[in-house]
């Protein structure tokens, strides 16, 4: 029987865009954009309460824990605010390459063996994920 493996560094990389959606919610002005951050925030939220049974399976409890390469880019997304004029595009087009990092992230998941109903799982959240991602990738364009 196989054995779940990476999806506690799944759960670390939504972990981290939860705090960095929640942050550049409060950053934006536009309430379009803002409504969007929390539909980004509750998708990637309800992926983590479809994983975490899968982290415990994996690393005996849940993860609660975020991605290193997500804090940094929400620090240098900080820094981009205080001096960008454009904070809006400045938050969407790093969020953008936060929806990345967690596709790349289920995809390193998805290429392990993994136990049938997580592997099932995964495909649901990358589904998910993917739609975030593109609408994330249709407002970069729009903001551009």
């Amino acid at each position: 029987m196989s054995k779940v493996s990476k999806v506690s560094d799944v759960i670390k990389v939504l972990n981290g865009g939860i705090e960095f959606y929640e942050e550049a919610r409060e950053k934006v002005s536009s309430v379009h954009i803002k409504h969007m951050f929390n539909r980004m925030i509750t998708a990637k939220q309800n992926a983590v309460s479809a994983l975490q049974p899968f982290a415990v399976a994996e690393n005996g409890e849940i993860e609660d824990d975020t991605s290193l390469a997500v804090d940094l880019r929400s620090f240098y997304t900080k820094l981009l605010g205080s001096i960008s004029t454009d904070k809006e595009h400045t938050y969407v087009d790093q969020l953008e390459e936060v929806e990345d990092k967690l596709l790349d992230a289920l995809d390193d998941a998805l290429k392990c063996e993994q136990p049938p109903q997580c592997a099932i799982v995964l495909r649901k959240v990358k589904a998910d994920m993917q739609v975030c991602h593109d609408e994330m990738k249709a407002l970069q364009r729009a903001t551009a």
